[in-house]
């Protein structure tokens, strides 16, 4: 009898949530779904944590009245990906988003290290395939900011797009959100390294 490939199965948004609402995760396991593939996402240790609350505070600052900040928080990017971005900012409050989740955000925020590689190769395809405009790495292994604009399409990227601009930013150094232009953000302000 001659070997099989395995196959495996690909999750729509929908079946996920679905999986989601009827218990199927143990509470606390952290997993996500990216291109139809379910991930298990790795443990945050306090220095991973410590930037997920700074980034919040900052771009609650930055964004200010008429945008929603929120952490940990599911997107629904298309109907393949769900994942649980570290900061997500998109506009209107909590309330616009009591049925559903944003589809749409403004900017996500992931803060890496152990997952630094996934976080700019796997994730950054899935934001870049779903439009979303902006795209931040907190980057605890380098202590740097990495900014990611302008989808493109890319054959060779996990999902078809990437994005075409990506800068690395010190911590000496000042961003602004493309949605919220007028705001500067220091990148030492989103860096547990640079606390006093």
């Amino acid at each position: 009898m001659p070997a099989s490939n395995p196959r495996t199965k690909r999750w729509s948004r929908l079946e996920y949530e679905r999986l989601v609402n009827l218990g199927a995760f143990r509470s606390g396991e952290q997993v996500e779904l990216l291109g139809g593939d379910l991930m298990v996402c790795e443990p945050q240790g306090t220095p991973h944590m410590t930037a997920i609350r700074m980034a919040e505070e900052v771009l609650r600052r930055a964004f200010a009245a008429g945008w929603e900040v929120r952490t940990q928080a599911p997107v629904a990017l298309d109907d393949e990906s769900e994942p649980e971005a570290d900061v997500v900012v998109a506009s209107g409050s909590f309330r616009d988003y009591r049925h559903a989740h944003p589809t749409r955000p403004a900017l996500l925020v992931e803060v890496a290290d152990t997952s630094l590689e996934s976080d700019r190769v796997h994730k950054g395809s899935a934001y870049a395939r779903a439009q979303v405009a902006e795209y931040w790495i907190v980057n605890l292994v380098d202590d740097v900011l990495e900014v990611y604009r302008h989808p493109i399409a890319d054959s060779g990227a996990p999902f078809g797009w990437r994005y075409g601009s990506i800068v690395r930013l010190a911590p000496g150094e000042r961003v602004s959100p493309l949605a919220a232009p007028e705001a500067r953000v220091r990148v030492a302000d989103l860096l547990p390294s640079q606390l006093p």
